[in-house]
């Protein structure tokens, strides 16, 4: 579509103007990054406007399919790659430094959730598409089918499969379970804040850090003891803490950093009888990563 001043135009034009929250929001949940979002949706404009929509009745239906085909061509592509380019990274730190816009990214990813971002991510693509359409945009199977080469009874199941993924393992049943989950999310609140003080309550006197050598990256593992270093140190990673998020670890209440659903590091939790938090272990390792079970902390069961 040449010519851009005809009714049709025109309306195509003003459409994909008033539906362009809607259509950010299809391509941030497919591809867990602002950045690619905004790129999908300027390639799934250049698209429209070449095609002839004169015809085409339902043009959100319609711009939602364009979208969704180009995210899928990206996600593909990202899959098919020998290594992400995320790995490159030679800390959590660096990786922080990379979103185009990190206050953008963290609102939304704190909007959708960061670690559902992270199961997001670990999805095939047909997967990924057949969820998120589905279940988070209500789109029918039978209009998400020929999107991926299935059928809708086959699209079905992917989403099915996807879904069980996103619930992931049950929480592990704990005493004071809902205070550690205060707890945990008032940590990563007043690390958001540089609220030295209201981090520096929740740490028992004696609390010890523990880090693996890729956290800061140090040649060693790192040890820190005290409520005061603990509470300092967390002041220094406020930007990290921007990317990070309340997750299930292994079933217990817990934190993830992550960027575009990549995980960079997670922090376990131990507390003790007053439910003061007595341990912090912060994990980067990426095989150890690999072996931690990250769920989102709800999952609407």
């Amino acid at each position: 579509m040449d010519d851009f001043t005809g009714d049709a135009g025109q309306r195509l034009a003003a459409r994909f103007e008033a539906d362009r929250p809607h259509l950010t929001a299809v391509a941030y949940r497919l591809l867990g990054s602002a950045t690619e979002a905004d790129d999908a949706l300027q390639e799934a404009w250049l698209r429209a406007r070449q095609a002839d929509t004169g015809e085409v009745g339902n043009l959100t239906g319609w711009l939602t399919t364009v979208v969704t085909r180009v995210c899928l061509n990206l996600l593909r592509a990202r899959r098919n790659r020998r290594e992400d380019a995320l790995d490159a990274h030679d800390s959590p730190a660096a990786a922080v430094t990379e979103s185009g816009d990190p206050a953008r990214e963290a609102l939304l990813a704190d909007e959708v959730g960061i670690a559902l971002l992270v199961v997001l991510d670990a999805l095939s693509p047909a997967e990924r598409v057949a969820f998120v359409l589905h279940d988070m945009f209500a789109v029918p199977f039978e209009e998400i089918a020929p999107l991926i080469d299935r059928n809708p009874a086959a699209t079905r199941q992917l989403a099915s499969r996807a879904r069980r993924r996103v619930r992931g393992r049950e929480p592990v049943p704990t005493a004071g379970a809902g205070r550690r989950r205060e707890a945990v999310e008032a940590f990563l609140a007043a690390t958001r804040g540089g609220d030295f003080t209201a981090l520096f309550a929740l740490l028992a006197p004696d609390v010890v850090l523990r880090a693996d050598a890729l956290v800061v990256p140090t040649p060693e593992p790192l040890t820190v003891q005290g409520a005061e270093p603990v509470a300092r140190g967390a002041m220094a990673a406020v930007a990290r803490a921007r990317l990070t998020g309340v997750a299930l670890l292994d079933g217990r209440i817990g934190l993830v950093m992550a960027e575009r659903g990549h995980p960079r590091l997670v922090l376990a939790f131990t507390f003790g009888t007053e439910g003061l938090i007595t341990g912090i272990d912060i994990t980067a390792d990426p095989e150890r990563l690999r072996a931690i079970d990250i769920g989102p902390a709800d999952t609407g069961r």
